[in-house]
Order: C-alpha cells, then sequence, then structure tokens
C-alpha cells in the first residue's frame, strides 16, 4: 500500500485525513486477468478536475500518443510520463527466478501459501485515476495526486503508484471465491509501480511493492451481535499458524482511543484482537523467515569467526488511511531497528465500497528492493536494473547469496547553480491541475531524463534569498557514476550541459 511506506510522517500530523467522511460509493470492475497483460479500462470522468493551466515546454513536446504494453493512450496537458520511464516498462524483474528480487519474492510468497492464498502478479503499470486515488479514498488535494509526485499518461490515467490500485478488485475476486474455490481466502499480488523521487542511491522511479490481504466472512444480519462468533473462527484459525521462539516486542496494547482507535461503528474489540492475533503471527512468521535466510548467507560470505546478532522483531503503532488499528513492524538487523513493513486491521468503507461489507481482515503492504538491498548487501538500487553480468552472474534461484562489488568507478561531481523567475514558487507540492510552484522533483526528472542510471544522486547543497530583490538562488550537486565503467570528463559535460539548457528551457531559471 502506497502509505504503508509513510506511517512516521503521517504520525507526525496533528489530526488524521478524514478520508473517508464525504466519499460517494465506487465500485471499478477488475481490468486484468491475473497473470496476464490485458488493458486497462478507460472513464469518461475523473474525481480530479482538469485545472492544469501552465504550459511547460516538457508538456509541449509531448507526442499525440503513448504506446504502453501494446495499447495506445493519446496525451494531453497532463502528460509527464517520459521515454526514459517507459523504457522500464515490461522488464518484470520479478519474473527472472535467477533475479535478487524474484528470488525475495518467492521467499516472501513461501509464507502465504496455497490454498489459504492465492499469490498473483500485476504486470500492466496503467491504471485510471478512480483505480489509484478514488476508490482508496484519496482527496482531491492530496500531494499524491499531484504531477510533481505521479506520472501521468493523460489526465484519466497514470502509471500507478502502488499496488493498492488493484486493491478492490482482489478483495472482490475473494468474494468471488466463496462459489469457485472456497479455500482462498487470502492473496498477495506484486507489481511495479512508478513516482517522481528524489535521486539517490536508495530510490529509484521504478520499483516493486507487494501486498497481502485476508479476508474473514461475518454474519449479513447484525454483524456486531455476533461478532464473538467471528472472533471464534478466527483465533482457530491462528492456531493453525506455527509458532516461532523469536522475541518480540510489543509494548501497547491493541487498541488506543486516540492513536490506534478501534473503528467501533463496525468491529467490537474482540473482533479486532483476534484480527490482530492472527496478523501479527502471520507477518512475524514472514519475516523471521525472510531474515533467517539473510543471516545464513551472511554467516557464508563471513567466514567462521561472524557471530550473528540474535533475530528480533518489534511491533510499533502506525497511522495509515487504509488500515486502523495500524502498525509497522521492525526487524532488529545488522545492530539496528529497521523498518520493513506497514499493516493493519482494513478500513471497513475500503470493504463496503468494494462490495464486500460482510467481510473483516487484515492487509500488509511492504517494499521489495527495501528487503533485497538488506538481504543481497546491495548497496545500490540502480544495479538491480543492471544487464551486467558482473552482477547478474552472482545470483540463483532460491539462493540468498551476499553480492561481490565489481571495482568501483570514480565519481564525477558537476554543479549547477541557478536563480529562479521572480514569479516561480518553490517547496510547494502542487495539487494535481493546479499553477505548478518550482518542485526539487521536476529538476530529478530532468536530470534523469538526461542522465539516467549514469546519476548516482543529486543533492540541494545550497540556497539563498536574496535579501534586496527577494530573489531565490539555488545550487544543486549532480554526481555522474556509471555502474559499470569510468565516464570521462567529456561525457559528463556533455549531460551536464544538457541539464543546464533545460532548466533554462522549462523554467525560466537564469544560470549563475
Amino acid at each position: 500500500m502506497r502509505l504503508f511506506a509513510t506511517g512516521r510522517a503521517l504520525r507526525a500530523s496533528t489530526s488524521r485525513w478524514p478520508i473517508f467522511a464525504t466519499r460517494p460509493r465506487i465500485s471499478i470492475p477488475r481490468t486484468c486477468l491475473l497473470h496476464e497483460s490485458t488493458p486497462a479500462i478507460s472513464r469518461s470522468w475523473s474525481s480530479t478536475p482538469a485545472r492544469w493551466t501552465a504550459q511547460s515546454t516538457a508538456s509541449a513536446k509531448q507526442p499525440p500518443s503513448l504506446k504502453i504494453e501494446g495499447d495506445s493512450y493519446k496525451t494531453d496537458n497532463w502528460t509527464n510520463t517520459t521515454d526514459q520511464i517507459l523504457s522500464h516498462v515490461g522488464r518484470r524483474l520479478y519474473l527472472n527466478e535467477d533475479h535478487p528480487l524474484a528470488i525475495t519474492r518467492k521467499l516472501i510468497e513461501s509464507q502465504f501459501p496455497a490454498p489459504i492464498f492465492g499469490n498473483y502478479i500485476e504486470k500492466n503499470p496503467v491504471v485510471t485515476t478512480a483505480q489509484n486515488f478514488d476508490v482508496l479514498g484519496f482527496p482531491a488535494d492530496h500531494p499524491g495526486r499531484s504531477r510533481t509526485d505521479t506520472y501521468y499518461v493523460n489526465d484519466k490515467t497514470v502509471l500507478r503508484t502502488h499496488t493498492s490500485a488493484h486493491q478492490q478488485a482482489y478483495f472482490q475476486q475473494l468474494h468471488r471465491n466463496e462459489q469457485s474455490h472456497p479455500e482462498e481466502v487470502g492473496y498477495t499480488v506484486i507489481a511495479d509501480v512508478y513516482r517522481r523521487d528524489a535521486i539517490d542511491r536508495s530510490h529509484y522511479p521504478v520499483f516493486h511493492q507487494m501486498e497481502g490481504a485476508m479476508l474473514w466472512k461475518r454474519p449479513e444480519n447484525n454483524p456486531l451481535a455476533s461478532s464473538s462468533e467471528t472472533a471464534a473462527k478466527i483465533k482457530a484459525d491462528i492456531k493453525l499458524i506455527p509458532s516461532h521462539d523469536v522475541p518480540v516486542e510489543d509494548p501497547n496494547p491493541t487498541i488506543h482511543p486516540q492513536r490506534n482507535p478501534l473503528q467501533d461503528q463496525y468491529h467490537s474489540e474482540e473482533e479486532v484482537e483476534a484480527i490482530a492475533a492472527h496478523l501479527k503471527r502471520s507477518l512475524e512468521r514472514m519475516v523471521i523467515k525472510v531474515f533467517t535466510e539473510g543471516s545464513k548467507a551472511a554467516a557464508a560470505s563471513s567466514g567462521s569467526d561472524y557471530e550473528p546478532e540474535p533475530l528480533k522483531v518489534r511491533w510499533v503503532e502506525a497511522y495509515f488511511p487504509f488500515t486502523s488499528p495500524s502498525w509497522e513492524l521492525e526487524v532488529f538487523w545488522q545492530g539496528e531497528w529497521l523498518e520493513i513493513l506497514g499493516c493493519g486491521v482494513i478500513q471497513q468503507n475500503l470493504l463496503n465500497n468494494s462490495d464486500v461489507p460482510h467481510r473483516v481482515g487484515w492487509a500488509f503492504g511492504l517494499g521489495i528492493e527495501r528487503i533485497a538491498m538488506l538481504l543481497f548487501n546491495i548497496p545500490d538500487i540502480r544495479l538491480f536494473w543492471s544487464r551486467d553480468e558482473r552482477f547478474l552472474s552472482q545470483f540463483r534461484a532460491g539462493q540468498i547469496t551476499r553480492f561481490e562489488p565489481f571495482s568501483k568507478h570514480p565519481a564525477c561531481y558537476k554543479d549547477v547553480a541557478f536563480w529562479l523567475p521572480p514569479s516561480a514558487v518553490t517547496g510547494g507540492s502542487s495539487a494535481a491541475g493546479g499553477a505548478v510552484p518550482f518542485h526539487e522533483n521536476d529538476v530529478m526528472e530532468i536530470v534523469r531524463g538526461i542522465g539516467g542510471d549514469l546519476v548516482e544522486d543529486v543533492s540541494l547543497i545550497d540556497e539563498f534569498t536574496h535579501p534586496k530583490t527577494q530573489r531565490k538562488s539555488m545550487c544543486y550537486r549532480i554526481n555522474y557514476r556509471s555502474l559499470e565503467r569510468t565516464l570521462t570528463n567529456e561525457e559528463a559535460n556533455e549531460m551536464h550541459d544538457q541539464v543546464r539548457k533545460q532548466l533554462v528551457d522549462d523554467f525560466g531559471v537564469e544560470l549563475r
């Protein structure tokens, strides 16, 4: 889930987002077959009004249509998806059985076995704005809808920003399973997702998410009155999950009126306690399995003197719009606590709006790259996309092996400093369609579009406002470094000159 990755930031907010209070009921039919790539549906409306007015040079250069996974999509003033980003569509690294992402995927899926769980993939990344935002209750002014954060194909379609774009369809599928194969009451799904983001060794505009859920059926008439019966079924299922002996820190109550409230309109405390216990046992088991295998790999690569630290996990209260109560699961790994996933009791409004109002359950979401980087000791997220055999040949299906770096090529740092035009606004996260401020992600997209994977990181190293003119100056440092060869200074200069020119052309900056 998209916001499962941002729990700490959301907890810092002084109020919870009332994302379900005024949202009409929206039902989006399933648009693609499992394990197949099929066209996404189109729609003739958008809950995000087309308020985009600024005509940037980048949008003016857009072709009349984009072809993605064999389908053609008309472009418009919202389109900001570039050829560089589209070049990643169809790579499907998670299906290459010898790739670290596929090995990580299979390891996680092994802890959610059939027939209780179905393990699925979603190949086509094009979804509607309804699927990506509206069904999930994103407000119209949510920053996630912004063109600075999201890759728009056009005003009605985007490259999905999270696997939750398919959540409603899977909830509905679990309901249909009651007739065809009722034993399948849960699912996992993996997909490539796309976000405009920073450029550094841990961020990439295309990455992979996995989410999962498990649902239980409740009586259709007055389910709260039968909550003890529902809780008893869930508790019986908990006994089927193998126990473990790893220490778990879980100091907080399952329900807290302010920090982790009960959805008391829909759920009883007894039901939620049972759902939470099932959720925690299931996810503890998965994380312990994954990091036990990682510890074995670390020991094998470190020699006989290696003494692994005892594995520990802990639960931390969290806030996510999709769940309540909510938690993050952390693991103590190589001397520090690391957040691995977010999860919680599914917001009943999501189930109601998915036409499965008589079910309750839990859901989780995690990033595959984050876990794979830890398990395989991979220092740079760009490596996952490398075609270099020196990288790819180090891994085999079903095995976790620690990455052995090949030669580190030298960095080539170049600075670009400029004055913003007087009318520019900085620091904003413009809502989709609004007048566009100068946003750092736009700088990242220019650099990424020109340098691609030849850029290791971009950082803002200086900014100030002139005391008399109030004009703002910014300076970014770009580190040009290939993973596979030494770049010449001439190559770096050529890319850097293009970056400088495009900043002027697209944003009207004055170079310093």
